[in-house]
Order: structure tokens, then sequence, then C-alpha cells
């Protein structure tokens, strides 16, 4: 439901079942997309339209083997892991979701693949987002698995208080070192939006916080040396998208299956359903805002809706892209 299930638990959960067996073994290669970083590239052959995959956190492209497979008597399919996940490489820098999404058009480009439909699970929604936003006319469309969460698609009446802070201190920094002419156009961004956003989603994060104990008592803070910590730099990756003008499909499991232990637990059921009317406005949202977007909601799938529901979504994605333009 919410990306930041840590990446053991989705990995034990999902990557048996995401090895599935085919009867051609697909090719992978390594595109270097910056200097010192390659990524790791899948392809799993088909002809037709291009189709590029891109995995959810805390796995690789090969997480979409079967999935990926059913899809090559249509289309000509790949799939790419993102920088930070092996054996791709794994640098300390580059985290930023516009940097990520300029992996994948490099990758593009270096394959020389024109204008290919994008297929992102989960946190691949903000490169999704990130292309759809600064270079829709690089892509025929973009599809959104159970991926629209709002640092993919940011609603203004939901916020983020990650993406709102992330916003406002890249513009704080940036106005600490701007020249004198660009200072008003930063300050008045910060003024009428950054700041404010900030307001709201500190407020409503303020009620979830606990109370520190005053009865503890501080310890000496001895100096550790950092360490580079991958989902943190994730999440101080995200941006804010607003504005996604590719043609979009967007498949959401809403409302997720809900598993016996959390269904049996008062704290964790109600945990869920807060998550789930979260998930809800945000679907609602993504509906609402992005010019033609179609959205699905798949009842009782689970988050890796590719999986669960791999009949419904791949019906779904052929339907879209038979839509689309040549």
């Amino acid at each position: 439901m919410k990306f930041l299930i840590t990446f053991g638990t989705l990995f034990a959960t999902y990557a048996i079942a995401g090895f599935a067996q085919t009867s051609v073994p697909p090719s992978v290669r390594f595109i270097a997309v910056e200097r010192d970083v390659k990524l790791q590239v899948v392809d799993w052959g088909g002809s037709g339209r291009p189709v590029v995959l891109l995995a959810g956190l805390g796995v690789t492209a090969r997480d979409f083997d079967g999935f990926a497979h059913a899809l090559t008597s249509t289309y000509h399919v790949i799939g790419i892991t993102r920088r930070g996940f092996a054996p791709s490489s794994i640098p300390t820098t580059g985290y930023l979701a516009d940097r990520l999404a300029d992996d994948v058009l490099a990758v593009l480009d270096s394959l020389q693949l024109q204008r290919p439909v994008l297929v992102g699970h989960s946190v691949a929604g903000q490169e999704l987002s990130s292309i759809g936003t600064r270079f829709p006319s690089r892509v025929a469309g973009l599809v959104y698995l159970d991926a629209t969460n709002s640092y993919a698609f940011y609603d203004r009446s939901i916020g983020n208080y990650r993406v709102d802070l992330n916003e406002a201190e890249r513009r704080l920094h940036e106005l600490s070192s701007a020249r004198p002419r660009d200072q008003a156009r930063l300050i008045a961004q910060l003024l009428g939006n950054d700041l404010p956003a900030l307001e709201r989603s500190l407020k409503a994060r303020q009620a979830l916080v606990p109370t520190p104990d005053s009865s503890a008592v501080a310890g000496t803070a001895l100096f550790v040396e950092p360490r580079f910590d991958l989902r943190q730099a994730m999440l101080e990756g995200h941006q804010r998208y607003t504005t996604v003008s590719a043609p979009a499909l967007a498949i959401v499991a809403l409302p997720h299956r809900l598993r016996p232990r959390v269904a049996s637990d008062p704290r964790q059921l109600a945990q869920w359903q807060t998550w789930e009317a979260q998930d809800a406005a945000q679907a609602d949202a993504v509906e609402r805002s992005i010019p033609g977007v179609r959205v699905v909601r798949l009842p009782n799938a689970d988050h890796f809706v590719h999986k669960s529901n791999e009949a419904d979504v791949l019906r779904e994605i052929r339907a879209f892209i038979a839509r689309l333009p040549r």
C-alpha cells in the first residue's frame, strides 16, 4: 500500500513469484546514464510498439519476468533497474525524481526507442510523472500500476509532508546562493506556495507525532560517520508534480486486499482504513485533475497488482495502448 514497506519484506514476499519461467531467457545489458553509473536493462523481446517497465522500490526489472513475457506477443518489452538497486550502480547521489527520470530517458536514447509506453509500479510513478510533466512528447503513454501516490501526483487539498518539506528545502537552498535578480522570484514562490503548503503538512503531521517524554534524559551525542542511506535518499528525492500531459492509465488496488492478521488487530485495521481512505482520495484527485486519464480501481488486489490481478492489468494495458495514436 505504501512504498515505505521495507525492502526486505517486498523482496521476500514477491521475488519468487516474479521469476516465472519463460521459454526464452531475456537478454541483459548495462547502459551508462552518467559517469560511473550504469543501469541494468532487461530485454524480453517481442515486436511492435516498445513498452518499458519500471519496477517499484526494493526490486529490480527482473521482478517483471512473468508479466513481461505475457506482453511480448504484442509489444517489444524492456525493463530498467533504477540506480541504487544492484546490479545497477549504487552511487550516493542522483536520487532526485527528475534525475531518476533522466536516467530513463538516457536509456531510451541509447536504445533509440521512439515514443514508448512507460509502465511504472509503485514509486516508479514519480519517474512517469516527471517525464509526463517535462517531456510528454517523448512517450506515447504512461501506465501507473498502484503508483499514483502524492509523490507521483500532488493535489493541494491532500498535500504530502515529505514532498512539501523537500520543495521548501530546495527552494531555500537555491535562495541562499541566488543572484539578486532571481531572489524576488524565489521569495514569491516560497511565500505564495512552498511555505504555506509546508505549514499545512506540518500541522497535519503534528497530530500524528507522539509527544516527547519530558522525563527522558538526553545522552551525550558522539560523532558518527555518516553512511549513505538509500531509503532516505529516495525520500529526499520526491518532487511535486501537478501537471501530467501525456496520455495516462492508472490501475490502483482500491481497496487493497485486507490480510487476516490486519483484520484481527484493531490497531492495524484502523491504520489500514486510514491508508485506504488516503489512497481513495488520491485516486479521485488523479481522476479529477489529469486530462483524459483513465483510473481503474481493482478491489481486493495487492499492491503488486500486475501479479495479484495479472489478467485485469494486461487487459487494461492492451486496451489503453490500442487507443493511442500510432
